[in-house]
């Protein structure tokens, strides 16, 4: 990892720690907003232990990628959790073949930036 990505990591990560300490729940109810900060705070810890070791400058970039998006997210619609994108099952179709591996390929593809890794997690 050169100097520069790891400041950038590094300053994603202090973001992060001081978005959650400035959290505001949107239904405006303290226990809410106690469970939204520590669900912020967990998800960065866990998710940055589990890339720490990460040394593919392309896997980086899509981290950063995705943890800006999330951030962006996050604080545009109030939400701290990432939103479910619904896909019919089935409901892709493949430009060649037929069966399950093609839809499953292509769901896979079509998975937003931000929701890569939470299923690796949850």
């Amino acid at each position: 990892m050169t100097m520069a990505t790891r400041q950038e990591v590094l300053g994603l990560y202090r973001r992060i720690f001081r978005l959650a300490r400035k959290w505001q729940a949107a239904s405006g109810q303290m226990e809410d907003t106690i469970k939204e900060k520590q669900y912020i705070l967990n998800e960065a810890r866990t998710l940055f232990q589990k890339n720490k070791n990460l040394t593919d400058t392309d896997m980086i970039k899509q981290c950063i990628e995705e943890c800006t998006a999330r951030i962006e997210i996050g604080l545009h619609y109030q939400i701290p959790y990432p939103r479910p994108i619904h896909l019919p099952p089935m409901g892709l179709t493949p430009l060649r073949g037929r069966g399950l591996r093609s839809q499953e390929k292509l769901r896979k593809f079509s998975k937003p930036i931000y929701l890569k890794s939470h299923d690796e997690v949850s």
